[in-house]
């Protein structure tokens, strides 16, 4: 394998260039060599130098040393036209004395590329490139690859540096993002490699929440099959630390229409899974084991999805998601049971009167309003398409998505009330009209917009006033 100086982006050769012209030396190494040589395009560049911080601060003075404790400094820099990229620069390391298996307690420089390189995570990773050798465009690299990292590139192997539990005692994450990688590159783990992560797991075990949710997130996003890497977080005994609800579902077998238990069947439906739903495919079905029952017509689920939804925000909360994403997705959850009757009404005899398609507009827009909207209409669609093509008994029919595409297109087409907000009525207005206040006032307005759901030709101030003047009445607010 072969890289020339054309291939890397001028940006970067600029940070190089300056660290040579100053007496250091630049050289390319981490991630980045490895897409390279995969024919990727790397989302950035890591230059490492004999160069200390402080010296590197001076040498740039657009740069920020927010990492300067553990010798990295941002450098930002410009290309040909002028725009901005930030380039890692990182002085040679050899760390020691890692705390609980999760930061170096101390940070020791060291002299040489191939004692920063001994200290790496894996092999693939532990190559570098050179960055002040090459003048000419055309010129080939020499990649210094003490690891044997090329080779296993071509063997499609994640393999440790050194000894494995040695790495991974140093830092716990390192156990997750070898299955992260193995599963973003359609690598296998080495044997001794695999091997080491399941006899350090309790290193793994004091990793912070938010580092492997970004770790797990990556595996999602960055796998064409995340299934490959969420097999081996469960074969690993990681899982079992992070998300152990998830291995409920092992062996839990399901009605003769699935074709694999709850676990596989779950993680099958990611990998169908467009990005937006990928997390609520992983965890839609994730209340079943907690709500089977098994009576003389066959295994049941009943309310796994409300069951799920619960689950699904309490893990989410664990592992320290915005609220933005835990409320989408448990929305997501909560409502993919969706059942829209489109077959049955067509195969009616009695058709006469009854609503198009077998969902009033009413039943239209509450679905709208119970998933949050329009857009999160369209993901739980998506979600139902994977949920559908991971059933490998499943065959495929688009004929009721469509149908409900088709209504709820319609209704969304005409005038609709779906948030309080939307109202021609406000907490003002009812101050202004009746001795109520605080949560009286959210009460009497959710009852007014549970009304114009179901009819948008109430959406007018007068006649939503004399609505709210009968349920004050009523409920005796």
């Amino acid at each position: 394998m072969k890289l020339q100086k054309s291939q890397i982006p001028d940006y970067v050769l600029k940070v190089s260039e300056t660290l040579s012209i100053n007496g250091y030396e630049a050289y390319l190494v981490g991630g980045s060599i490895r897409d390279l040589l995969l024919n990727k395009t790397p989302e950035d560049y890591d230059i490492a130098t004999n160069a200390y911080p402080e010296q590197i601060s001076a040498i740039f003075e657009k740069s920020i040393p927010t990492g300067a404790k553990f010798g990295t400094i941002t450098v930002i820099s410009e290309d040909s036209h002028g725009e901005k990229f930030d380039v890692q620069v990182t002085t040679y390391r050899s760390e020691a004395d890692y705390v609980g298996g999760r930061w170096p307690s101390k940070v020791e420089f060291a002299r040489t590329i191939q004692e920063d390189l001994s200290r790496r995570d894996f092999s693939i990773n532990s190559m570098a490139l050179d960055l002040t050798s090459l003048k000419d465009s055309q010129q080939d690299y020499i990649l210094i690859d003490p690891y044997q990292g090329q080779k296993d590139l071509q063997d499609k192997i994640i393999k440790a540096v050194g000894n494995p539990i040695e790495r991974f005692e140093e830092d716990g994450l390192r156990a997750v993002r070898a299955c992260r990688l193995a599963s973003q590159l359609g690598f296998i783990v080495e044997e001794n490699t695999f091997e080491a992560i399941k006899q350090t797991l309790h290193i793994t075990k004091l990793v912070s929440v938010e580092r492997f949710r970004d770790e797990l997130l990556k595996l999602l996003y960055k796998s064409s099959k995340p299934s490959v890497g969420l097999r081996l977080l469960k074969d690993s005994g990681i899982l079992n630390i992070f998300i152990p609800e998830l291995l409920e579902g092992i062996n839990v077998t399901q009605p003769e229409f699935h074709s694999d238990d709850v676990f596989e069947h779950s993680i099958l439906t990611v990998d169908q899974a467009e990005d937006s739903v990928k997390l609520a495919a992983l965890f839609h079905d994730i209340g079943k084991p907690r709500t089977i029952t098994v009576d003389e017509k066959g295994t049941h689920f009943y309310g796994h999805d409300m069951r799920g939804a619960e689950m699904t925000e309490e893990i989410m909360k664990r592992l320290k998601f915005s609220n933005a994403e835990i409320e989408q997705t448990v929305k997501l959850v909560r409502w993919h049971m969706f059942y829209y009757p489109s077959a049955d009404w067509r195969n009616s005899e009695d058709t006469k009167d009854k609503p198009i398609h077998g969902w009033t507009d009413a039943a239209i827009r509450r679905l709208i309003q119970n998933v949050g909207g329009l857009e999160s209409v369209d993901q739980l669609l998506k979600l139902r398409i994977a949920d559908q093509l991971s059933n490998k008994k499943y065959e495929f029919n688009r004929e009721e998505l469509d149908a409900i595409s088709t209504r709820i297109a319609e209704v969304s087409a005409k005038e609709m009330a779906l948030k309080v907000s939307d109202l021609d009525i406000s907490g003002n207005d009812l101050i202004d009209n009746f001795s109520i206040s605080g949560p009286q006032i959210g009460k009497v307005l959710n009852h007014l917009l549970e009304r114009v759901v179901e009819d948008p030709g109430l959406n007018k101030k007068f006649d939503l006033l004399l609505i709210a003047k009968e349920y004050i009445a009523a409920t005796n607010l």
